[in-house]
């Protein structure tokens, strides 16, 4: 099988369950890319001493994309319309929330290198 059919299967709800199965897995992406995205802001601003922030954020971006992609995905091959059970609601709501892992990901890779840059100039 390849990505792009899983992806479809998956967006789709998979073989078994019904429609929102995949609604409710990009939604839990989302959320799990809005936790890593979190943390990784947590130890690029010094809140947290465990861990790499440039590895959370990376992961973050990663995650997000991936939530946003299943959410969109779902979008485009779900059939009805809002509150017919196919979870395009859910869907509806998991694009800003794959988004947000994203740019708070960004965040912490522009806070983590700012941290990892030596000062060049000389102090008078």
């Amino acid at each position: 099988m390849s990505a792009s059919a899983a992806l479809m299967v998956a967006a789709e709800g998979g073989i078994i369950g019904d429609g929102r199965t995949g609604a409710n897995l990009a939604l839990g992406v989302g959320l799990l890319g809005l936790a890593i995205g979190w943390l990784a802001l947590a130890r690029a601003g010094g809140r947290i001493s465990i861990g790499n922030a440039r590895t959370g954020g990376m992961s973050a971006i990663a995650v997000g994309l991936a939530g946003t992609a299943l959410a969109v995905l779902h979008l485009a091959t779900s059939s009805g319309g809002p509150g017919t059970g196919n979870g395009l609601v859910g869907a509806i709501v998991a694009v800003p929330l794959g988004l947000g892992a994203v740019l708070l990901g960004r965040r912490a890779l522009t806070r983590s290198c700012g941290a990892d840059r030596p000062t060049d100039r000389m102090t008078v």
